[in-house]
């Protein structure tokens, strides 16, 4: 049970069912305003990653998911972080993303990278404080197509 205020819903991190697809697209849109995956995008991420995305349910509605890949050469990507905006900054992410890393360090995980944009200093942040570490060639310019620049990030576990 995640902490929450008095009087608000308690928070649990679980894993991801079939019936949640409908809401993980809407909690995206959320989250990410700009840029949500396409919905076909994350029903084959579902489809492909079962076991890999967490959700955050509140007993009647997502607030929060952690989407990973599988290990691949005991190599994992932290593939999308999305919490809703009346909840972040408040220890969610960083709960969802604690909870995937020892998923994915049972699964056999030596190294786990993740892209960020660079102007997004909470989410940076975030993962500097749980000991990720930049690509010493800076952000990469481009990398989601024009003008789309990432930041990537390593962590060793």
């Amino acid at each position: 049970m995640l902490s929450q205020a008095s009087g608000e819903r308690p928070l649990r991190i679980r894993a991801v069912t079939e019936a949640d697809l409908p809401h993980i697209v809407r909690l995206d849109a959320e989250a990410f305003p700009a840029d949500p995956y396409p919905f076909f995008v994350l029903r084959q991420l579902l489809t492909a990653f079962p076991d890999f995305l967490f959700v955050v349910d509140d007993g009647k509605d997502l607030r929060g998911y952690v989407l990973s890949t599988p290990p691949h050469d005991a190599q994992s990507w932290i593939l999308s972080l999305g919490i809703t905006p009346d909840l972040r900054r408040k220890g969610l992410g960083r709960q969802l993303l604690a909870k995937m890393l020892a998923h994915l360090r049972a699964q056999g995980t030596h190294s786990v990278w993740l892209s960020v944009e660079p102007g997004n200093d909470s989410a940076v942040a975030l993962y500097r404080s749980l000991g990720f570490v930049p690509d010493p060639g800076g952000p990469r310019s481009d990398y989601f197509g024009p003008g789309e620049h990432r930041l990537l990030m390593t962590l060793a576990l």
